[in-house]
């Protein structure tokens, strides 16, 4: 049974996932009023657009980091761009491939924190490098953070340190904390990609 106090967060993860998978993949997304839109899939040229000179993004690992980045973060033959704390001020504008990459990749972690084998960390999980791949990664990272929460009960909750994500303060937040904090990275990060994605659009207009 799911612990009570989980059933509004999963709900509101549910709603969030949905919507952003949809405004990313299409054909069909919920316009916010229960009717449905038309929303063509996202492309790489999309995924990769940098609205604003300087932004950090996803990259082939031989260009190398971009411009105040000292580090492509994650495995394979992309990376994200990095630096290590504290990080640049202002902080760079990021393009739709290290917002999509960033948020697969926190799923996909943290669930194998919570209920894994709590051995991922970001220099072994690949960076996905096009539109398909990113959606795909995060479609697969959000399904497994939901099966995490479906195994936790009420004393799970409130364990401080239940999931050791090795990125953030889970070590030190009771696991409710963290699960109303993977709503909020959603919800604010697939805002975001929408904004950019209607901006994309809108372009020359």
């Amino acid at each position: 049974m799911i612990p009570p106090r989980l059933v509004p967060l999963l709900a509101q993860f549910d709603f969030a996932r949905e919507r952003l998978s949809a405004r990313l993949a299409g054909p069909v997304m919920d316009s916010g009023d229960g009717t449905g839109t038309e929303v063509s899939a996202m492309t790489d040229e999309e995924y990769f657009w940098e609205p604003v000179p300087a932004c950090w993004s996803v990259r082939r690992r031989s260009q190398g980091p971009g411009p105040r980045a000292t580090l492509l973060a994650g495995a394979g033959a992309w990376g994200r761009d990095a630096a290590p704390y504290p990080h640049p001020w202002p902080p760079p504008f990021t393009t739709i491939a290290w917002r999509l990459s960033h948020l697969g990749e926190m799923l996909a972690l943290r669930a194998d924190h919570t209920a894994g084998a709590h051995a991922l960390n970001r220099d072994v999980h690949p960076v996905p490098g096009s539109a398909t791949e990113a959606i795909a990664a995060f479609d697969a990272g959000a399904a497994a953070w939901r099966r995490a929460l479906l195994g936790v009960d009420d004393d799970a909750l409130d364990t401080v340190g239940y999931c050791t994500y090795p990125h953030g303060s889970d070590p030190e937040e009771p696991f409710i904390d963290i699960v109303w904090w993977v709503n909020q990275e959603v919800l604010h990060h697939g805002a975001e990609i929408a904004l950019i994605r209607d901006l994309h659009r809108a372009r020359g207009h």
